[in-house]
């Protein structure tokens, strides 16, 4: 905060930042990350730092002063590989499943028939199930845009929350999904990212840079292209429609023509 309200922060700090972050030095996961990762990071400090430039405090006084890295050139990933997980894949990853931790199951199956990035699946607690009604609540505070919203659920997964009933029974507001070690805890996303791997290495599946739990809400939006972007923005967490075609929807060669015999079929 000092550095803040000092102005302190400049073009050797923000430089430091994506040259550190991308060799893996700071961060949670301690990996080289991805331009693209670093652009998210770097996009919500300016966020903050624009917030603070134009809010007070009790006396008045602005926060900061000014944003002191406004302007700054925020790198970005050039064609990045946006991996969307095939059917077969799927089935070859849930085939071995059952040889995983039980939790691994459970997120597999729900990322897989939500569209929701693993990152909220993890932090589902029991008060977000509504088993009666079919639904989940997806916490706001748990998702990238800060939507909150209830989505309907398919038997399958239906079918994996009885599992997670049994192995925990849990009530309320504790976890659906709690850490190993820890119960009173969620699972982290950086075990299941680990679980993935394993779970690739069990099916066979060569190791493709991209294909992680991200793919599956990438296969969702494909398999779901021919609905209303509006129904599947809705079943999905995305809050418009633009980050769902330039991120997520990707149309396959059975698609394309399938789109090419109707175009036949209604002209003739």
């Amino acid at each position: 905060m000092i550095l803040l309200v000092h102005g302190a922060l400049s073009q050797r700090d923000w430089d430091r930042f994506i040259r550190d972050r991308r060799a893996g030095k700071i961060g949670p996961s301690g990996k080289p990350v991805s331009d693209r990762t670093i652009e998210y990071d770097l996009r919500f400090l300016l966020a903050v730092l624009n917030w603070a430039s134009r809010s007070r405090d009790e006396e008045g006084r602005l926060l900061l002063e000014s944003n002191p890295l406004r302007g700054l050139k925020v790198p970005k990933e050039k064609n990045p590989r946006r991996v969307v997980l095939t059917q077969a894949e799927y089935e070859d990853l849930l085939r071995v499943s059952a040889e995983m931790d039980w939790r691994f199951r459970v997120a597999l199956v729900i990322a897989h028939e939500t569209g929701h990035r693993i990152g909220s699946i993890s932090q589902l607690r029991w008060s977000d199930i509504d088993m009666e009604h079919e639904t989940i609540r997806w916490r706001g505070e748990h998702e990238k845009t800060g939507y909150e919203h209830r989505t309907p659920v398919t038997a399958e997964v239906l079918k994996v929350l009885e599992e997670a009933r049994k192995r925990n029974p849990g009530i309320e507001d504790t976890p659906m999904l709690p850490a190993p070690k820890d119960p009173s805890k969620c699972v982290t996303r950086w075990l299941l990212r680990d679980w993935w791997g394993r779970a690739e290495a069990l099916a066979g599946l060569e190791r493709k840079h991209g294909r992680g739990w991200h793919s599956l809400r990438r296969k969702f939006a494909s398999d779901l292209m021919n609905q209303p972007l509006k129904i599947l923005c809705e079943l999905g967490g995305w809050k418009t429609a633009r980050t769902v075609l330039r991120c997520y929807q990707k149309a396959d060669q059975h698609q394309l023509r399938k789109a090419l015999e109707n175009r036949r079929i209604a002209r003739s």
